[in-house]
């Protein structure tokens, strides 16, 4: 199957070079281009792409409030919205994922980065760019440095948000959502955990109905904001 991805991106030169890359792979097509978030906005209500490669900093409408009226959690039925920038930026991060992007990436990194990540948002996953998923994720944690509270206790639910457990999770979905929170791959968690990969991917649908989360990044988001993971494992990539 094909993935149709919109490009929105204030710069010609991004667009082309986005396009290229995309184009010239065999299992996706750019259906559309835009100059800024409005009209980036009403083409991607109008095509439904697979997935939306927005940039941030964009007229008329910043890539940020287009991923909120385009994924953010009163759309009922959202897009697959992928985040690229040059800027790297904690608070950036934190509102792309809360708008509900699906991923963020770093215009600087390499092609492949780029390939892979869109095919994980249209997939139904997500993939943030190594050199920040998990320093930023970390940073975003107010519950850092305090002992950490019992990741298994049930709590009310809320607003649906990831913050708010509907019921307790497992010691196995535990260690699952940790080493996801360190930025692991689905295939390197069942390795480290010496389960099969959909044991893996079944804990990972377990937790995400229980955090009300939509996709990992929101997962592992919850994680380090509940203070799961400790310290940044340096090692931990995709």
């Amino acid at each position: 199957m094909t993935i149709q991805v919109l490009i929105a991106d204030d710069q010609e030169m991004v667009r082309a070079a986005f396009h290229m890359i995309l184009d010239s792979q065999p299992d996706m097509r750019v259906v559309a281009q835009s100059a800024n978030g409005v009209e980036a906005v009403e083409q991607a209500r109008r095509l439904r792409p697979d997935v939306c490669l927005l940039d941030i900093r964009m007229p008329e409408l910043d890539g940020l409030e287009a991923t909120r009226l385009l994924a953010g959690p009163d759309v009922p039925d959202p897009l697959n919205v992928l985040i690229a920038t040059t800027f790297d930026l904690d608070a950036y991060v934190y509102r792309a994922l809360r708008n509900g992007a699906c991923g963020f990436l770093l215009k600087d990194g390499a092609p492949g980065l780029l390939t892979e990540a869109v095919r994980a948002a249209a997939s139904g996953t997500s993939l943030i760019s190594p050199s920040v998923t998990v320093r930023l994720l970390a940073r975003m944690a107010p519950h850092r440095g305090r002992s950490a509270p019992s990741e298994t206790r049930p709590a009310r639910r809320g607003s649906g948000g990831p913050e708010d457990l509907i019921e307790q999770l497992t010691r196995r979905e535990a260690e699952v959502v940790r080493r996801v929170a360190r930025g692991r791959t689905n295939e390197e968690v069942a390795a480290e955990l010496h389960v099969t990969l959909s044991t893996v991917k079944t804990h990972l649908g377990n937790v995400q109905r229980k955090l009300a989360a939509r996709n990992r990044v929101e997962i592992a988001a919850w994680a380090w904001e509940h203070g799961m993971v400790d310290e940044p494992s340096p090692s931990g990539g995709g």
